[in-house]
């Protein structure tokens, strides 16, 4: 799994810069457009949130666990507009503060280990995201992949009553995945290997499930699936808002921008994140149909 500090470049390097250009609450998931593209994006991810939150049948008083809860959009608007209680948990530093800066509860910690005597048990769990970042490179070649996600369901298994359920939105590989050796930051510029491997720069430590039949497959038996949608097109326009979000000018982003020019100079890491943010490989990874992206309600049986 991606560790605390593989977490730290990708979340705490960006986090004043997201907060900068989408909010303090930043939602970095995609929204939920449903093929109406003239919402906005804070529309869109709204709904996204309704959409999890009536999934999930969260309400007053709901006790709520935010796995890889970013800087707590969705903990913002069950508290707020649903009055239930949020746990959220990250290994970022930079995204615990924040949330922690603007009143939600938020611990840094590693949520595929919760267990009932950290926190009790939960009336809903939502992981937006944090599926991606489970499974390592090294893990899929060593033939771990199913058994992390399996272990992963099982922990969830404890947190839920039955009838208690669990909204994931994850990334997930698609038809026109290159073989993993051709993947290469050389390969040519835009093609499936080039932005690819962009991808893995910019999450080190990360693999993505195979389709959401690897992903349902391990939730069984414990689980069964209440709904499945894909949000491939939702995310292709929610990443182009941000894009025009992070070009739009202000004094203290592009501020931000020139203090990190001497980094950008003598750290290569640092500009293949440069690289990453220019191209946006992930949206070219959703055309290309290299990866995929879906929604998915489970419910303890």
């Amino acid at each position: 799994m991606a560790d605390k500090k593989d977490l730290d470049f990708t979340y705490t390097t960006i986090d004043k810069l997201f907060r900068l250009s989408l909010g303090e609450s930043a939602d970095y998931s995609g929204a939920k457009y449903d093929g109406d593209f003239s919402m906005t994006l804070e529309e869109a991810q709204r709904a996204k949130h309704k959409f999890i939150a009536d999934s999930l049948h969260i309400k007053k008083g709901s006790k709520v666990l935010d796995m890889g809860c970013g800087w707590g959009p969705f903990s913002t608007y069950i508290t707020k507009e649903r009055g239930a209680q949020s746990i959220g948990l990250t290994l970022s530093e930079g995204q615990a503060k924040a949330c922690q800066k603007n009143g939600l509860n938020v611990l840094i910690k590693d949520c595929r280990y919760v267990k009932p005597e950290d926190f009790g048990t939960f009336d809903a769990i939502v992981c937006i995201g944090g599926l991606e970042h489970f499974c390592s490179i090294e893990e899929w070649q060593a033939g771990k992949q199913e058994s992390v996600y399996h272990d992963f369901f099982q922990h969830l298994y404890n947190l839920l009553p039955v009838g208690g359920r669990f909204y994931m939105q994850t990334m997930t590989f698609s038809k026109n995945m290159p073989a993993f050796e051709d993947v290469s930051v050389d390969a040519p510029r835009g093609s499936a290997e080039h932005v690819l491997a962009l991808m893995i720069k910019e999450f080190p430590g990360s693999w993505l499930p195979y389709g959401p039949e690897m992903v349902i497959r391990n939730a069984a038996p414990g689980f069964k699936l209440i709904s499945q949608s894909s949000g491939r097109l939702d995310y292709i326009e929610t990443i182009g808002q941000w894009r025009k979000r992070f070009r739009k000018f202000s004094f203290r982003k592009y501020g931000l921008y020139l203090s990190l020019l001497p980094k950008y100079l003598t750290n290569k890491e640092l500009r293949n994140q440069v690289e990453v943010f220019r191209i946006s490989p992930n949206r070219v990874c959703f055309e290309l149909e290299v990866m995929d992206h879906f929604r998915l309600v489970f419910e303890k049986v």
